[in-house]
């Protein structure tokens, strides 16, 4: 039996035990998100979608849907933590966008083109990271992590490899590699795997295949990313 919320004013449909973010995201409503994709346990680690309900801040992939709940996604005061939360990511880590393979295809930048971040605000950190170009078919730039860990779940929940991890804590929290040496050469990921394919950044990328489609032609670049979401919802004859 499907039951209702409320977000934004307007009613969304859910099935027991759907989270905001699973019911928003099959009914074509965008709450921001990185973290968060649709084939993992929810991690809640981001904050991007943060919402408020009753008052009260919350994340939206981790909250489960209640009938009546009445939830604000898209308010000024939201857009405001978000742009923030972005501009931090874009300043600890090294993000130059027009230099880099994911441009427009990368699911942090689309984010902060939906937010209306228009600079970073804040001074760059400019880390020191690596770059593991040991693995003959996949390039690790550690450059570009925002530490969103779904390379890490998928590698566990779904290819049974267990390849990445975070180490250390606060900010000294970063992506590793578990081999020995710490680098991807010496263990079993393969290009085929479920965690090559899940960054939502730039940080793994296949080698020998750069720039296959132009910037200009990719998926953000023909729509936003709030678009995209709701292109995905069912027509008026596709729902039951």
């Amino acid at each position: 039996m499907n039951h209702t919320f409320l977000l934004d004013g307007e009613e969304v449909p859910f099935a027991s035990g759907q989270t905001l973010m699973q019911a928003a995201t099959t009914a074509g409503k965008y709450i921001p998100h990185l973290c968060w994709h649709p084939d993992f346990t929810a991690h809640g680690s981001c904050k991007l979608c943060t919402v408020k309900v009753g008052g009260r801040f919350t994340t939206a992939c981790t909250t489960r849907a209640t009938a009546g709940m009445e939830v604000d996604n898209q308010t000024d005061e939201l857009r405001d933590k978000r742009r923030t939360l972005l501009q931090l990511l874009f300043v600890e880590g090294n993000h130059f966008c027009p230099s880099c393979e994911k441009s427009g295809n990368c699911v942090l930048q689309a984010t902060a083109y939906e937010m209306g971040m228009l600079t970073p605000h804040f001074d760059h950190f400019y880390p020191d990271r690596p770059v593991d170009a040991s693995h003959p078919e996949v390039l690790l730039d550690f450059n570009r992590c925002i530490m969103c860990e779904l390379c890490v779940r998928a590698s566990h929940e779904v290819d049974g490899k267990n390849v990445f991890a975070l180490s250390g804590r606060g900010v000294q929290s970063h992506l590793i590699v578990n081999s020995e040496s710490g680098q991807l050469a010496d263990t079993d990921f393969a290009a085929t795997d479920r965690a090559a394919h899940v960054c939502p950044v730039g940080v793994i990328l296949p080698k020998k295949v750069g720039f296959a489609v132009p910037i200009g032609q990719r998926t953000y670049d023909a729509q936003p990313i709030s678009a995209s979401v709701a292109a995905t919802a069912p027509t008026a004859e596709e729902k039951p």
